[in-house]
């Protein structure tokens, strides 16, 4: 015969919400500068990787090209309708920012979210203003690093059509070398005319 054992949920509940209530209070709510600044970088460095999903399956897909294409054309105007991107990645900083600070939330969303900010920052910096000169500047790239990366990005913008690109990166991107092989195999590439797309110097 079976023994039955009566389970009181109502007491189990209360442990299990006690737990996760204690786990919270103790790693979530307060963290020390050692453990935000390790967040505040790994999330940079998430931001990376997932941008690099963005760009290259998402943007260069076929939904996210309608407005990613833009950017791969000669501006008209101060705003493209790649742009709209920024505003969407800056939701969830904006999100955890405000769920750190007034949500209650604790110092990982506080920290989450500027990690986010950060990248976006570092973005606008190197994309939007010393790569495509959308803000006047004087700024050379002169350490090897910085050459790299701009010249990555120019020649990710060697092609206007939605395939072919190469080095979908932004603070990442492989040598030179191996990108201008992988550009000059890619199939579907329909190569930019020189002048098409505003890059600075």
């Amino acid at each position: 015969m079976a023994l039955v054992m009566p389970i009181d949920y109502a007491h189990l509940a209360f442990t299990s919400e006690s737990l996760v209530a204690r786990w919270a209070d103790r790693y979530m709510t307060v963290m020390s500068l050692p453990a935000g600044l390790a967040l505040f970088l790994a999330t940079i460095a998430f931001m990376e990787g997932f941008a690099y999903v963005m760009h290259r399956w998402v943007m260069h897909g076929r939904l996210g090209w309608r407005l990613h294409a833009s950017h791969h054309r000669a501006r008209r105007g101060w705003f493209e309708w790649n742009d709209l991107y920024g505003v969407i990645f800056a939701v969830p900083s904006v999100v955890l920012l405000w769920g750190g600070v007034q949500g209650g939330w604790g110092d990982w969303a506080t920290w989450a979210g500027s990690g986010i900010a950060g990248y976006g920052a570092i973005y606008f910096g190197f994309h939007d203003v010393i790569v495509h000169a959308r803000v006047a500047h004087r700024l050379v790239p002169r350490s090897a690093y910085f050459r790299r990366i701009v010249q990555a990005h120019r020649i990710h913008h060697a092609v206007e059509s939605r395939l072919g690109a190469v080095s979908f990166g932004f603070i990442y991107a492989p040598p030179v070398e191996v990108l201008k092989r992988r550009l000059a195999a890619s199939e579907g590439a329909v190569r930019a005319p020189k002048g098409a797309v505003s890059v600075g110097d």
